[in-house]
């Protein structure tokens, strides 16, 4: 019998940016149905990661998939098996909350009414009352409530969250997580860059540390605690100091 293939493939990639290089030797896989964060300072090639997944960019050498199509290749079929959370999110201001997200299902080849499109809205903790409003009065924490409720109404193998958890207060963030949860039951592999450690060891199942371009440390979640909140945080800390110095 054939494996799958799996959702989210980082073998050996190198890319560079002139003479600067980016990724260095990255190797990350993402199993269906568990979460990975990837964590790392400024300029540790979390973005470069991200846009190698989605196809906006090439790696100069090693194998990068997404549910075996090399997104390099053939970026349009790797990204209909992907959903995608950007930090900032482009929203259409003059169109409500249900527009938008019926517009933006509509652009991926989805279709969802209006019930399972408000159902996401509560779940991502959008009240009633911002449902039909137009978003040109919406804060960055509502606007990421609806990008997040449009980004898991899209069923598909794998999820890419960058910095999800941005705007969002402690109740949001808590929902948010939740649903997360909730994606990862269904089967989808999810990788979430992020520099919430705190929101990481919630739901992450590995905790993988970038740095320079390459996973320097790669933590499983174990035991009833989970992780060492403690020393990810001083592995963070220590990470984020080596870039900035």
């Amino acid at each position: 019998m054939i494996e799958p293939a799996l959702p989210i493939l980082i073998e050996d990639v190198f890319l560079a940016y002139g003479d600067h290089p980016v990724l260095n030797a990255l190797s990350l896989n993402v199993a269906a149905g568990t979460v990975t964060a990837l964590l790392g300072g400024n300029g540790a090639g979390k973005s470069t990661t991200l846009s190698t997944l989605l196809g906006f960019v090439r790696a100069d050498a090693g194998r990068v998939a997404i549910c075996g199509i090399d997104p390099g290749s053939q970026p349009e079929a790797a990204r209909r098996n992907i959903a995608y959370l950007p930090e900032n999110v482009a929203l259409y201001e003059h169109l409500t909350a249900v527009e938008n997200a019926r517009y933006l299902l509509a652009l991926s080849g989805d279709t969802q009414d209006r019930a399972a499109i408000t159902d996401a809205f509560a779940a991502a903790g959008l009240q009633e009352r911002a449902w039909d409003q137009r978003l040109g009065a919406f804060s960055k924490g509502m606007r990421q409530k609806v990008a997040i409720a449009v980004a898991l109404l899209r069923e598909v193998p794998v999820l890419l969250l960058d910095e999800p958890t941005s705007g969002l207060d402690p109740r949001a963030t808590a929902d948010f997580n939740a649903l997360v949860l909730a994606v990862r039951e269904r089967g989808t592999a999810v990788l979430m860059v992020t520099h919430d450690l705190l929101s990481a060891a919630d739901i992450a199942d590995r905790i993988c540390f970038l740095e320079a371009g390459r996973i320097v440390e790669d933590v499983t979640a174990d035991g009833p605690d989970r992780f060492d909140v403690r020393a990810l945080h001083a592995r963070f800390a220590v990470s984020a100091e080596r870039l900035a110095a």
